[in-house]
């Protein structure tokens, strides 16, 4: 399917340097990015433009932008959500979204992870000390920095902030104009290598799904749609939240196929059970 075909990668912020190796090692592919394509038009994470769809939204209005302004009909585009663990309070996570579109063999597939692996926070800081206190928690400099002050008119932001002395004396400036200055990580892939991580975490799971095709009509896509519980307890035998299948489906017939848990378990340790440990 994809063979001899070239792979548009829709960014601006260099994430062709994980996706296009593994694309490549995957499928043969070529892989090309748009020249001057912008992103940030799309939403960015320091606040200028608000994003207004959702993660996976973005990366498909992202990719058929693209095509839009190309001669493929191939393209791959990413985005990124950063906030709360969802079940975890109080700890960031990232979660990353990517779609590949494929207009010659009417195909969509999409892929997303969630992570804990990121550096992602923001505080008000008042001098030069906290400021380079929170620099230090957050990986500095190897992952840059965000600027933010207000002078009552508009909103001054200084982004990409790699080094030591361009931080205090950006710092100073915004301090003149403020009496407190808001750092935050960049989050942009080209700034933050924990985020480069996760996206070539997400590029390696669809690849994933793009091997894995559909019993019934040979599609790609064929993944993972729901887990069921209820895999019995080995002591009392009743059923436990632990799960005991998974329903496989296509995104392209509707076939679904129910298979056993991957992890080859057939009972649950007593101590997961909330008839004998309640």
């Amino acid at each position: 399917m994809f063979e001899n075909r070239e792979l548009l990668i829709a960014t601006k912020h260099q994430k062709e340097k994980v996706i296009a190796p593994a694309f490549k090692q995957a499928f043969g592919i070529k892989t090309i990015v748009p020249k001057d394509f912008d992103t940030d038009q799309f939403g960015t994470f320091s606040g200028e433009v608000e994003r207004k769809k959702s993660p996976l939204e973005t990366a498909k209005a992202k990719a058929l932008a693209a095509l839009a302004k190309s001669n493929q009909q191939l393209v791959i585009a990413s985005e990124g959500s950063f906030g709360p663990h969802p079940n975890i309070p109080f700890i960031a996570c990232d979660e990353e979204f990517l779609v590949l579109i494929d207009q010659k063999n009417g195909l969509e597939i999409s892929a997303s992870s969630l992570s804990m692996e990121t550096n992602y926070a923001s505080e008000e800081v008042k001098n030069s000390s906290s400021l380079l206190t929170f620099a230090e928690k957050v990986n500095f400099p190897s992952h840059a920095l965000i600027l933010k002050a207000n002078d009552g008119k508009q909103l001054k932001v200084v982004k990409g902030i790699g080094s030591e002395i361009k931080l205090l004396s950006e710092f100073e400036e915004l301090r003149s104009i403020s009496e407190t200055v808001r750092v935050e990580t960049d989050m942009r892939a080209i700034f933050n290598p924990s985020r480069m991580k996760v996206i070539a975490k997400t590029t390696d799971l669809l690849i994933e799904k793009l091997k894995s095709c559909c019993p019934n009509c040979t599609q790609p896509g064929f993944w993972v749609k729901e887990k069921k519980s209820g895999l019995p307890c080995a002591l009392c035998g009743n059923p436990t939240r632990s799960i005991k299948s998974e329903i496989w489906a296509c995104e392209n017939c509707d076939f679904k196929e129910e298979r056993k848990d991957p992890r080859g378990k057939t009972e649950e340790d007593p101590t997961y059970c909330d008839f004998c440990n309640p």
